[in-house]
């Protein structure tokens, strides 16, 4: 479908009208495409209201200089909690009063306006995500699968917790039976979560499908691991569906893969990582079945050489591919994680502009959120002004003078 730009002329515009904030002088980058010629963005009670050829007047006014306009990155994979240190009530406790707000702001000061956690403890994470909602915590859009549902004994369960059983039975729930599944995915359901997260290749006690050694530079212990069993992986995915919410899927291999597409899935997590992706049937599954496609560079790109030629593979074919990090405690810097995933994407042989719509528009989709991700009328004013083209060179994306969030300023570095 081609992109038509929403944006409006001096006709359309009210006249004489005075917006919240106005930002003028800028290129645009809507979440698509990059719009020809310079533009006035008017952002009031928290939305866009115009995206103007003309000149806008607002009660702020912001000179972007010529530089660049675009929608708030969103990082739609990442494990927020500090999963090495996290190993009681005391601990958690001391990351969620010294931790946890400095790295909401690192997000902030990177430019990323949304992130996904996809397998952080149930109940911190949706208090954190209250607290942002209400305005007492500093941080970006946040949203949440609450816990990652897992077989018994598989991943993370018994590969990232396996020394710690305090943070495992809250950052994984094991499942040993179809029943406990749907009971688990009602239940998270209850508390409002925004998708569900399944892992394929994570249940270490049952048999029946081909091993896999799980193993990342990270944490020095190999697993092997097989398949959560399909009748498992269908009563999640059909439970959460039944409850209106998205369900992705941890894969690495492209049985894996193909089974969850197959199952119902909605997306894959990491996609195909330790195998070159051989099989296009299984991209033409991916179009057939409107999948996204999550890659997580950031963490699987030096241990999983495949894993660049696989996401360009897809991304050449048309299948949508949404940033997602996988940014965990231990490596890196939160939000610095997020621009990586973006330069190792343009890496892997996606142009910037691809990368930039991963980030935006296709993260949106992933997380089915229609009103982020673009630069339009209507839209959340989640947006970052930027004082180098990230069209043409995706690094730009560090080139950052200011974030707004529901339209405040929130981070100016001019």
């Amino acid at each position: 479908m081609t992109h038509e730009p929403e944006v409006i002329t001096r006709a359309e515009v009210r006249d004489p009208a005075t917006y919240d904030l106005v930002i003028r002088r800028a290129h645009v980058f809507d979440g698509h495409t990059a719009l020809a010629g310079l533009y006035d963005v008017a952002v009031s009670g928290g939305e866009i209201a115009a995206v103007s050829a003309e000149p806008l007047r607002g009660v702020t006014e912001v000179d972007a200089a010529e530089g660049w306009v675009m929608p708030g990155l969103i990082d739609t994979h990442v494990h927020f909690y500090d999963v090495l240190a996290v190993s009681d009530s005391e601990s958690m406790q001391t990351f969620e009063d010294d931790e946890l707000p400095g790295r909401l702001g690192l997000f902030l000061q990177h430019g990323i306006t949304t992130i996904k956690s996809v397998g952080d403890p149930t109940e911190g994470i949706l208090t954190t995500r209250a607290k942002i909602a209400a305005g007492t915590l500093r941080g970006p859009r946040l949203l949440a699968t609450g816990c990652g549902i897992t077989g018994r004994d598989g991943h993370p369960a018994a590969t990232v917790f396996s020394g710690n059983p305090w943070a495992r039975a809250r950052f994984a729930a094991e499942i040993d039976s179809v029943q406990q599944m749907r009971d688990l995915v009602h239940s998270l359901a209850d508390r409002k979560v925004d998708a569900i997260k399944l892992l394929s290749e994570g249940a270490c006690a049952h048999s029946g499908s081909p091993a896999y050694v799980w193993h990342i530079p990270a944490f020095p212990e190999a697993v092997e691991l097989v398949r959560l069993p399909l009748a498992f992986l269908r009563a999640g995915i059909e439970t959460g569906h039944e409850r209106g919410l998205r369900v992705t899927v941890h894969t690495t291999q492209q049985a894996a893969a193909r089974e969850a597409i197959e199952a119902g899935a909605d997306g894959l997590e990491h996609g195909v990582t330790v195998e070159p992706l051989t099989d296009d049937s299984l991209i033409d599954l991916m179009l057939e079945h409107d999948i996204i496609y999550t890659p997580t560079l950031w963490a699987h790109d030096a241990s999983h050489p495949d894993a660049r030629h696989n996401v360009k593979k897809v991304a050449d074919a048309g299948v949508s591919v949404a940033l997602g990090s996988d940014t965990f405690s231990g490596r890196g810097l939160f939000g610095a994680n997020t621009l990586d995933e973006a330069e190792l994407m343009v890496a892997a042989g996606m142009t910037p502009v691809q990368a930039l719509v991963a980030g935006t528009s296709g993260a949106a989709g992933q997380c089915v959120r229609s009103d982020l991700g673009a630069v339009a009328p209507g839209k959340r004013a989640d947006l970052i002004v930027l004082t180098a083209d990230p069209t043409e060179d995706i690094g730009n994306l560090r080139r950052l003078g200011m974030t707004i969030l529901n339209g405040e300023i929130v981070v100016d570095k001019r």
